[in-house]
């Protein structure tokens, strides 16, 4: 592994504009789970996935979806984790973010360079009469105390689709990149996944995982990223 890190190294350090991608393999390390792991929020749920988290039942059934959302998604008290500050690091100095990550971590570690793709769960607003509504009302309930309307996070669901602009903003990153780093992501989900497709022809893919993705021309480092992370400069 040490040999494969000394490359990712040097092509970072060669590389004149990096794009990282992510996904919830990042946030683990601060204790936010992820997805579809044994340990993750859709183990042992009563219903699929596609019909908790989906706009349809956050207006027919809202206190269902609120209290899912509320248990399983939200960790106001989680950090950024040494991969998202040296990420932060990199994209200060020449680079940006794309991140399937709902959790603001990116931000918070101070990388200016963040489109999150799915949205974020802390941007909440009213479905009725459109107006912000803060983390510590929205716990305290699904409904607005202004208006009586459904309140919900601003993220994608299932159903949804991806803002228009965030894909335009997505597209431009992959364009401009020399560098594409793959990380924290089996990079299954579409049409995330599909990002890969507006890379430059020359441009370099590497992918920091625990678990090989399908994709040609990844260099692979398969281990913990914040083992990985935590070796580079």
């Amino acid at each position: 592994m040490d040999q494969k890190i000394t490359e990712l190294q040097t092509d970072i350090d060669q590389a004149k504009h990096i794009v990282f991608l992510t996904g919830a393999g990042v946030s683990t390390h601060s204790g936010i789970p992820d997805y579809r792991s044994k340990n993750g929020i859709y183990n042992g749920v009563s219903e699929s996935p596609e019909t908790i988290l989906s706009s349809e039942t956050l207006h027919q059934r809202p206190e269902f979806f609120h209290e899912f959302v509320m248990k399983n998604m939200y960790f106001p008290d989680a950090k950024p984790n040494p991969i998202h500050q040296k990420m932060a690091q990199i994209c200060q100095e020449k680079g940006s973010l794309i991140t399937q990550n709902v959790d603001t971590l990116d931000t918070k570690a101070g990388n200016p360079h963040v489109t999150e793709f799915h949205g974020n769960l802390y941007n909440i607003y009213c479905t009725k009469c459109q107006q912000p509504v803060s983390y510590e009302d929205y716990a305290a309930s699904p409904y607005h105390k202004n208006c009586g309307g459904v309140v919900r996070p601003g993220i994608v669901l299932y159903g949804e689709e991806i803002d228009s602009q965030v894909l335009q903003a997505s597209v431009a990153a992959m364009q401009a990149s020399d560098l594409v780093i793959i990380c924290g992501t089996s990079f299954v989900v579409y049409p995330f996944a599909q990002l890969l497709a507006y890379r430059r022809p020359n441009a370099k893919i590497w992918a920091v995982n625990k678990t090989e993705i399908a994709a040609r021309g990844v260099n692979s480092i398969i281990g913990d990223a914040l083992d990985v992370f935590g070796a580079l400069r």
